[in-house]
Order: structure tokens, then sequence, then C-alpha cells
């Protein structure tokens, strides 16, 4: 699987999307091995040292620095090109908050699922108030198109920021709270 040491074929850039191709052209590794690096580095609490220790078990020699510089340029990319493939949301959403700790230090995570349980989108914040509650809100819905309804829990920090975003629109969000969403 990633033994050789050839560039990415001109075969396999036709096949992908134009953005992603762009930024794989100028690297000088094997598709095969970018994209495992890559994908293991977010999927699974792995250090740059770790991979380039297990890529070098699998006899490919590349640098740890390298890895980091692959997943800054292709991250985003990737990001952008998956958004574009996510199936629609519903109309319905069901949003509130919960805290997780991130590196050590505990954050709020704004969440969203639609009607049929699908993830909608998420935003990890420092604070839990109305800025942060506005911001998530007006994220996920330049992503995702503006929701029917918005279910959300008993926080006055999600309602205000509804609110402030319902004065700005001729249709507004219908805003419906519960005790737990």
């Amino acid at each position: 699987m990633m033994g050789g040491t050839t560039r990415t074929t001109e075969s396999s850039m036709k096949t992908m999307n134009p953005a992603v191709a762009r930024v794989l052209k100028r690297l000088h590794y094997p598709l095969d091995v970018i994209l495992t690096c890559v994908r293991w580095y977010v999927a699974y609490p792995l250090s740059l040292r770790h991979l380039e220790d297990m890529m070098a078990e699998r006899g490919v020699s590349v640098d740890h620095s390298t890895v980091h510089r692959w997943a800054i340029k292709l991250l985003p990319v990737l990001e952008k090109a998956f958004r574009r493939l996510k199936r629609p949301v519903g109309k319905s959403w069901r949003m509130d908050e919960t805290y997780i700790r991130v590196k050590g230090e505990w954050r709020y995570l704004y969440r969203a699922v639609d009607k049929d349980g699908n993830t909608i989108d998420f935003l990890p914040r420092a604070h839990r108030d109305k800025t942060a509650a506005r911001r998530y809100f007006e994220k996920s819905i330049a992503q995702n198109g503006i929701p029917e309804t918005g279910i959300i829990d008993k926080s006055g920090a999600n309602l205000a920021a509804l609110e402030a975003i319902n004065a700005d629109r001729e249709a507004p969000i219908r805003i419906r709270q519960s005790k737990a969403v």
C-alpha cells in the first residue's frame, strides 16, 4: 500500500476535487501516504512524532513537520469539499450546549441536530454567553440554511442570541424552549 515513493499520479488527480488536487499537486509523496497520515492525525490522539514512527515502521520515511504541513494545507480544503457533499439538514433544529475538556481547558460545545438526529453543526467556545451563542447560530445558518424552528433549552444566552438574529430578519425563526433538548 505505502511502499513506493512515487508522486501522486496524474490519473488520480483528474478524478478528485479540483481544490484538493491543486494542494496535492506540489506534494512529493504518494497520495495514500499523505491521506493516511492526515487521517490518523485528526482521527486518533496521536502526536506528529508518533505518526513519524508509525510510518517508519511501514517503510516510509516522513518527518513529523512534513505531516504537520500536510494537515495545515489539506484539512481546510478537505473540510470545504466534504461540506459540499453533506446531505441537507431538516428545518427543525434542536440546539444546546455542553462543556468538554480540550487540551486541559474546559470549553462550551454548542451543537445542533435535526429532527432525524443528524448533526447539523458544532462550535467550541470559551464562554457561554449571548455572543458565543450568536456566533454559533450565525455559523450554522450560513453553512446549513435557515431553520424554520429552533428548539432550545432554558438557556437565556441561546434565547437572547436567537432573538437578536430574528430582529434582523423578515421571517423570524420560530423559537421553542424545552427543559431537555
